[in-house]
């Protein structure tokens, strides 16, 4: 397993005797019980940090079609550089860029880009530069670009000359190879010789992409196993208005006339402001579902309900929500997206999904209807499409939502009206403090065992930034073992608990405005977070059923700071206990598995660190990560000593 070390034979040592100290005696009752499901451990995507266009999605040209509103922001244009928008290459992004001669042999007109805080460039590296392009003049003859790669020193990395020769679009590319690894490079673009020309669609992507994603991106969700994937978001889904909202029938079809969207995040941050925040949709739902399909995760899309984000608009404000009566288009955006993932070729959108690339259906099982709404507006609304929905597709579970916070009047308000209505599961979200974690360890042992099930749909565990950033947390190791303990109650009640996500899931060191965050990237390399590799022993440790574990009859969640649960794995034919200790002792723990028979090793993890604020880090990714060892079983017990603050995941040979 990657990045996985092994104990030495001192702390193994150290593990398996340790100091005379009082043992606790925990119970596991091996006689399987409720299912686990497979989607139990997941992931959630929103475009905020940069976690779309300038992080998973590997296009490395900021306003590639020059339809931000500002129609060149993000380029550096030099000479005579206009922008047009007469008879477009693509009538949903129809401007465009004029490139003109200078007027003067010693001048020269072209554009520059730098990407998304600066262009990472990897040696050993191609690149894929594509642009639209055609004579400005109908009765041109011939024009040329040069094309080139630049490093932070302003030397020429790689250049290439596209020639274009034809008054009509037509694409064109070339190959560029980068000879030196550069952390913040440039593209430049010169026109050559007396045409003018016009630009579209400039393109540069590395040639490892995974169907225009980033490779070591979609490596990192790949390792983490995840069971679902929920996108893509948050509250983008909702957008500052209606207009803005995620549609994701706008994010679909060819790339090129993929409208432009703002991005709702952009303006949200006053500590943290990127006016140049906009969504080219170049990651739609297409590539969602791929990625979805990748990575192993069951696909679970969010849709509007209708409702602008709450939080930016009045209730009372007819102008920021659609009425009921107007709801129909929205309400076919959810049938048409299970048909656009499910239906036949020769339905529409099934149609439209072959043509893509994917004529099998993506096997969706699952919708979210709504992200973080609250109060009356939204049960009046979400009925509506779960009655559509259930007549049309009765096997797709739909989600509602709770609401934004894990408790008071909205949150059970939220719950009551989900019953009423009936939804399969219900998005519970909660950005809260280590003690809020630590104590809500049994928080679901008393929820109903009929009805809705539970969908952690964000969760992380928010511990006070030592550089005070304003109301900013960091990933350090306090927050993942804190994480860690609360989930072995997210274990224990699997039979209420359908599945969990943590979130936000990526974030550009340059441009991130929240966090923590469960993946940090720059432009060449990325770093798994302590929290990153909770949630992957948690993922790949998932097991099928869920295993009764006591001490004296009771829980074991929280007591002297010790939080534990169980799972039985029926394909591995394997017991998995998980141990975390919070407290400020090693703990002497002796697991006594009842009913079973002659457990001989044990695989055993941990992940520890004597300084809570540790991070992983770009620069020290390795800092904190699981260790592991085999330990021996003394019959049907194992007993261990687990280091003060420390997670500890057990598996039987």
């Amino acid at each position: 397993m990657k990045k996985i070390k092994f104990l030495t034979a001192l702390a193994l040592a150290a593990l398996m005797a340790g100091p005379a100290m009082a043992q606790r005696q925990l119970s596991v009752d091996t006689r399987p019980g409720a299912a686990v499901q497979p989607t139990m451990y997941g992931i959630f995507f929103e475009d905020i940090n940069f976690g779309a266009d300038g992080g998973l999605y590997a296009e490395m040209v900021e306003n590639r079609s020059f339809e931000f509103p500002t129609r060149l922001m993000g380029w550096n244009a030099f000479g005579n550089v206009s922008i047009g928008e007469k008879t477009p290459a693509f009538d949903r992004n129809p401007h465009y860029a004029t490139i003109e001669p200078s007027g003067h042999s010693d001048k020269v007109s072209g554009l520059e880009n730098r990407g998304f805080f600066g262009m990472g460039l990897k040696k050993g590296m191609t690149y894929d530069f594509s642009v639209y392009a055609r004579l400005h003049m109908l009765n041109g003859k011939q024009a040329k670009v040069r094309v080139e790669l630049v490093d932070d020193q302003d030397e020429v990395v790689d250049r290439q000359t596209i020639t274009v020769d034809c008054n009509q679009w037509k694409k064109f590319g070339c190959t560029l190879k980068s000879d030196r690894t550069v952390e913040k490079g440039l593209m430049r673009i010169f026109l050559e010789g007396n045409e003018s020309i016009d630009l579209d669609h400039v393109s540069l992507m590395p040639a490892d992409n995974w169907h225009g994603l980033r490779a070591d991106l979609v490596k990192d969700l790949e390792d983490l196993h995840p069971g679902i994937f929920r996108f893509p978001g948050g509250c983008i889904v909702e957008g500052t208005d209606l207009a803005t909202r995620y549609q994701w029938k706008n994010s679909v079809g060819d790339v090129e006339n993929r409208p432009l969207n703002e991005n709702r995040w952009n303006y949200t941050f006053p500590h943290r402001l990127f006016p140049n925040y906009f969504q080219t949709y170049g990651l739609g739902f297409y590539e969602f579902f791929l990625l979805s399909e990748k990575i192993g995760a069951e696909p679970l899309p969010v849709l509007s309900c209708g409702l602008a984000c709450q939080f930016q608009n009045k209730d009372n404000d007819k102008n920021a929500h659609v009425a009921l009566d107007d709801l129909q288009p929205y309400i076919d955006d959810a049938l048409d997206l299970i048909e656009f993932a499910n239906g036949p070729v020769s339905s529409k959108w099934g149609a439209l999904r072959a043509k893509m690339g994917h004529p099998q259906p993506f096997n969706l099982k699952e919708i979210g209807i709504g992200n973080e709404q609250w109060g009356p507006l939204y049960p009046e609304r979400l009925a509506k499409f779960v009655e559509q929905i259930r007549a049309k597709y009765p096997n797709i579970k739909i989600c509602g939502t709770s609401g934004p916070s894990a408790s008071g009047d909205k949150f059970d308000y939220g719950w009551e009206q989900m019953r009423k209505i009936g939804v399969d599961l219900v998005d519970e979200h909660y950005y809260m403090d280590p003690d809020w974690f630590l104590n809500n360890a049994g928080r679901y042992d008393k929820y109903p065992r009929k009805g809705p099930k539970v969908f952690a749909g964000e969760y992380a565990c928010h511990v006070k930034d030592v550089d005070k950033e304003p109301t900013m947390a960091k990933n350090d190791f306090q927050a993942a073992l804190c994480e860690a303990a609360f989930m072995t109650g997210l274990e224990r009640n699997a039979d209420v608990v359908y599945q969990a996500t943590y979130a936000p899931l990526f974030a550009h060191v340059d441009g991130w405005q929240w966090r923590p965050d469960l993946i940090w990237f720059d432009n060449l390399k990325s770093v798994r977070s302590v929290n990153w590799y909770v949630q992957m022993l948690y993922s790949t440790n998932r097991g099928t059923n869920m295993l009764k574990l006591t001490e004296n009859g009771n829980p074991v969640e929280g007591a002297d700071g010790l939080y534990a649960s169980a799972v039985w794995d029926k394909d591995s034919k394997s017991y998995i206990v998980k141990v975390a200790n919070t407290s400020d002792k090693a703990q002497q723990v002796k697991i006594n598995f009842k009913g079973a028979k002659d457990l001989r090793t044990f695989c055993l993890t941990t992940l520890h660190s004597d300084d809570p604020h540790a991070t992983n880090t770009l620069e020290r990714p390795d800092r904190v990560v699981p260790q592991q060892q085999t330990v021996s079983a003394d019959g049907n017990a194992l007993t261990l000593t687990i280091p003060a603050k420390t997670f500890a995941v057990c598996k039987s040979k």
